[in-house]
């Protein structure tokens, strides 16, 4: 009863406010918790402290930046700076290089997601991720005169029935003299689960690149680049599709027409944006260490694997694997192995490459 009476008072809003317009390019987002809560997922609290993240070398100016750029061999993502902030395209995934330390980006980047309206669930220094909690966009709402005259009085009823959670990583970048910084969008949207429309359930929607992208160029903004700069950054050309699905032997692998430094980071943003959980990495080793986390358990919808591996709701221990980056020369190969590192046999290596493929293209 309770859902059939809040869905038929914002049906009842809706049709009084037929004529209001959507301002749906606006960004306006509210947290629904109401104090910070950090979460430590399970096993990461054990993980060892390390210097990763650490910069070699001094200080580094924006000149001499500028000059390192022009004298360097040509990249095959699109890439566009100013200062010493650039943002980098491939496909549809986007992340910006900021000429500074992880350290000193670090409670900058925590204030920007605070500015906008989130709280954070995740805040991981040593290993360079952070995570926002489930929050409403509320700009996607009418604003109408009804909601203008009660405010707060009748905020509850009005809902977008859309939620997001962002998640964002800073790694040090290859060349050793800047931060790159990748944020991925997860979705869920509450949709009717039987034929009286009497009750609904949350679930999984597809990752939106064009949200990644804007909070990228209001993170840019918050680094220092004006807003007229940023928008010339976030207006990048889009490079071809480079992910194919082959099989070296009888495993199925992901084929990546880039070299390893660009497949690496295109990998970790796939990971971040398709439910997984990346628990640790051995860049040189070429290995993420993986596990899938539920999208929202608090509400109990089956979660990716759950759809992605035809599992029911029930809670189950995290499924953990390890993703395997190869590269030679300007070809990468992705594959999946087990926790224990021997190739994934089963069904489940055909699935997850095909989950990363699909986001890579």
């Amino acid at each position: 009863m309770k859902n059939i009476s809040r869905l038929a008072l914002l049906a009842l809003v809706a049709s009084l406010a037929a004529c209001s317009v959507l301002e749906s390019d606006k960004i306006d987002y509210k947290s629904a918790g109401k104090a910070p809560t950090l979460e430590v997922p399970p096993d990461l609290s054990q993980l060892s402290r390390d210097n990763r993240y650490a910069i070699p070398g001094g200080a580094v100016t924006a000149n001499s930046y500028q000059a390192g750029i022009a004298n360097a061999p040509g990249i095959p993502t699109a890439v566009a700076n100013i200062g010493d902030v650039r943002m980098e395209r491939s496909g549809t995934q986007r992340w910006i290089v900021v000429n500074r330390t992880p350290d000193q980006l670090w409670d900058p980047v925590k204030d920007f997601w605070q500015e906008n309206g989130f709280l954070l669930t995740t805040d991981q220094r040593n290993l360079g991720i952070m995570e926002t909690d489930w929050a409403e966009n509320r700009a996607k709402l009418p604003q109408d005169i009804i909601r203008g005259t009660l405010g707060k009085l009748v905020d509850s009823v009005y809902s977008t029935g859309e939620l997001d959670r962002f998640r964002t990583r800073l790694e040090r970048s290859t060349t050793g003299t800047g931060t790159e910084i990748f944020i991925s969008h997860r979705g869920m949207q509450e949709v009717y689960n039987n034929s009286r429309q009497d009750q609904t359930v949350w679930q999984p929607r597809p990752s939106d690149p064009e949200l990644e992208t804007e909070f990228l160029r209001r993170l840019m903004v918050k680094l220092g680049v004006s807003q007229e700069q940023s928008k010339i950054l976030a207006a990048t050309t889009a490079t071809p599709k480079t992910a194919t699905i082959s099989k070296v032997g009888n495993q199925p692998v992901v084929q990546i027409s880039e070299g390893f430094d660009r497949a690496w980071r295109r990998v970790g943003l796939a990971l971040d944006r398709t439910g997984f959980t990346v628990e640790d990495r051995d860049r040189s080793a070429g290995l993420y260490y993986v596990r899938y986390v539920p999208p929202n358990p608090d509400k109990k919808e089956p979660g990716f694997f759950g759809k992605l591996f035809g599992g029911s709701s029930k809670t189950e221990a995290p499924a953990k694997f390890r993703i395997s980056v190869k590269g030679q020369g300007e070809a990468t190969t992705v594959s999946v192995l087990n926790e224990a590192g021997a190739p994934e046999t089963s069904a489940n290596a055909e699935r997850i490459v095909k989950v990363i493929a699909d986001d890579l293209r």
